[in-house]
């Protein structure tokens, strides 16, 4: 055995490792089934108490696709032609004629309807400046000016989609751009299509509201801890502080307290951090989000908040020491002004300080209003909401007359530039259609999941079988390579948190023939050898010998092909060539080294005892 201890550390470490990753998929499944026998204020109890938990196990489980959970999948498109055509400056017969002739193209043809609308003018020798841009514009401008606009008008059209789908609370939602103008959102485990499609598909709503005086922000703040405090079963359950132990002290203005005393006495101020820049603000770390939106809905703190004050969330959170902290702002519930005056912004540099700025300008009628706004409020802070998500809380220097507006703090251009999207989404929406549109209900989820198990279980149990009978002891052992290879293949997709589709359970089936399939050219490779004269321990060096590079060759065109069909792919066919992949990596470690190193064990201990059938 002494020999092969190297060989049984890298099994043993990759079965630790695999068994790691997988744990918390298994306290995930415990945890929701305790959680599922409860109900009313236990099981809000348990979910308070068990919160941390719950959440660091679910970011680490292997996901479930829609197909498996039930949910809905949505395709937008973002009309181009639609906003190309509210940007013309002028609109006569023969611009509608060219848009016309533009649309029926863009029907046919995969080509960009930026060139198509370019060509279509160029036809009819007509400079694109007469209807967008400058006189002097020439068409490459023109046409540089139309697709920047296109691309920031998809940008925008996810930065919305994202915001909406996360502050509707769908759990692991997944939002990916599709080509050029369309757009995959995955809501797994919701089912209202009503919802959903104004969701995705009504108007954002832009908002500029005053924060609170710092001083009323945080007395409000400090009769939401107390009306908590009095409420609360056990807060020191779930605190942050509570954990550093009841022998931690803290000075409170009340004086010297230990971190369990403090939790329990304060439980708000323990989970959302007073801002000490900005006193009537709180930094709350990602993991407490959702208890403090539990907090702020209850009754009890409902009836200290006045009617005329709302908490809203930063739309981004920030980095602070590796961990996400998003910014508690206390803002007046009525707007001072709405995003519907806005008619353009642009992100720069400022050419004095170099530092990146955002400039805006507004209608005749948001002009006004803003000039009395910012001229009543100097010094304070106006937080640029965009659905009740804050993008942005700059501090009014003085007043602005004339619509011209100019927005610092932000730290790069990149943030500059999210600005933009955010400001030129309420004054220029460029329409989203939802093309596609497939839903699936929960009790479909579940029968996937028990059909795809009961398949993936059948299909296991008759190669076990099989392999038992006709190789004997060497298909014991590949059966117990088989285990190994699922092992390998789950906890890879929990590490890399990988999405398991129905697709990908087939992707599993198919590893499982892939694995056997290397055992039984192994196998028979050393039954040809013992046919020889050879001693089974030579047989079976020669069997995986002669045996490597058929076994190498196969599985690597399939793997090439997982490749492409993972590239090319989407949705389903990702989820199956993923699953594929992992596998063929998995069964090969399984069926040349651990197989190897069993059948070593074996024949050294029982020498021609062992059996191939």
């Amino acid at each position: 055995m002494r020999k092969y201890r190297t060989r049984l550390i890298v099994i043993l470490a990759a079965v630790g490792l695999s068994l790691y990753f997988l744990y918390p998929t298994y306290r995930d499944y415990e945890l929701h089934k305790e959680a599922a026998q409860l109900s009313g204020a236990d099981s809000v109890q348990f979910i308070e108490q068990n919160d941390a938990e719950i959440r660091e196990n679910r970011a680490k489980r292997i996901k479930l696709g829609l197909d498996l959970q039930g949910g809905m999948r949505v395709v937008l498109e973002v009309n181009v032609l639609k906003l190309i055509e509210d940007l013309a400056k002028n609109k006569d017969d023969v611009f509608a004629q060219i848009m016309t002739e533009v649309r029926e193209e863009s029907r046919r043809s995969e080509e960009s309807p930026v060139l198509i609308l370019r060509r279509k003018f160029e036809e009819r020798q007509i400079r694109m400046s007469r209807y967008y841009g400058n006189l002097r514009d020439d068409n490459d401008k023109v046409t540089s000016t139309l697709d920047d606009e296109a691309t920031k008008a998809i940008d925008r059209a996810i930065e919305i989609v994202g915001n909406r789908v996360n502050q509707y609370g769908v759990s692991e939602p997944s939002i990916q751009k599709l080509g050029s103008s369309r757009i995959n959102v995955d809501l797994p485990g919701v089912s209202k299509e009503a919802e959903v499609r104004q969701l995705l598909q009504g108007t954002a709503l832009l908002e500029f509201k005053l924060l609170k005086d710092p001083e009323v922000a945080y007395r409000i703040m400090e009769g939401i801890d107390q009306a908590i405090a009095a409420t609360t079963v056990d807060s020191t359950d779930t605190t942050a502080l509570a954990a550093l132990g009841d022998t931690t002290k803290i000075e409170t203005p009340e004086g010297e307290m230990s971190s369990a005393e403090f939790a329990k006495k304060h439980p708000f101020f323990t989970v959302a951090l007073v801002n000490p820049q900005y006193p009537g603000e709180a930094m709350v770390a990602e993991d407490n989000r959702d208890k403090i939106r539990r907090w702020l809905e209850s009754e009890q703190v409902t009836r200290s908040v006045p009617n005329d004050v709302q908490f809203v969330w930063s739309a981004k959170p920030q980095t602070i020491e590796g961990k996400k902290y998003f910014t508690l702002y206390p803002v007046k519930r009525s707007p001072e002004l709405t995003g519907g005056v806005i008619t353009t912004a642009q992100a720069t540099l400022d050419p004095s300080f170099n530092q990146p700025i955002v400039t805006m300008e507004m209608n005749s009628e948001g002009s006004r209003e803003w000039a009395r706004i910012t001229g009543a409020n100097v010094g304070k802070r106006i937080a640029i909401l965009l659905d009740d998500a804050v993008f942005s809380a700059p501090v009014v220097k003085g007043k602005i007359t004339g619509g011209n507006s100019q927005i610092e703090g932000m730290d790069n251009l990149d943030e500059a530039r999210l600005l933009e999207i955010v400001l030129k989404a309420g004054a220029l929406p460029a329409p989203v259609d939802i093309v596609e549109q497939r839903s699936v209900g929960p009790s479909l989820g579940e029968d996937s999941i028990r059909n795809g198990l009961l398949s993936a279980v059948l299909a296991t149990a008759l190669t076990v079988l099989f392999m038992a009978l006709y190789y004997r002891t060497g298909g014991l052992v590949a059966d117990v390579a088989v285990v190994f290879c699922l092992t390998f293949l789950l906890a890879v997709l929990a590490a890399f948190q990988g999405t398991l589709t129905l697709p990908g359970i087939a992707g599993i089936i198919l590893t499982l023939a892939v694995a056997v399939d290397a055992n039984v050219l192994i196998y028979e490779r050393i039954r040809e050898e013992q046919a020889t004269g050879k001693t089974l321990r030579a047989a079976i060096d020669a069997g995986y010998e002669k045996a490597f590079s058929a076994i190498f060759d196969s599985n690597l065109t399939t793997f090439i092909t997982g490749i492409i069909l993972f590239q090319f792919g989407s949705g389903p066919v990702q989820g199956f060539a993923l699953t594929l992949m992992i596998g063929i990596v998995a069964s090969m470690f399984s069926a040349l080294y651990i197989t190897r190193a069993i059948f070593n064990i074996l024949t050294d201990k029982y020498g021609s005892k062992v059996s191939f059938g």
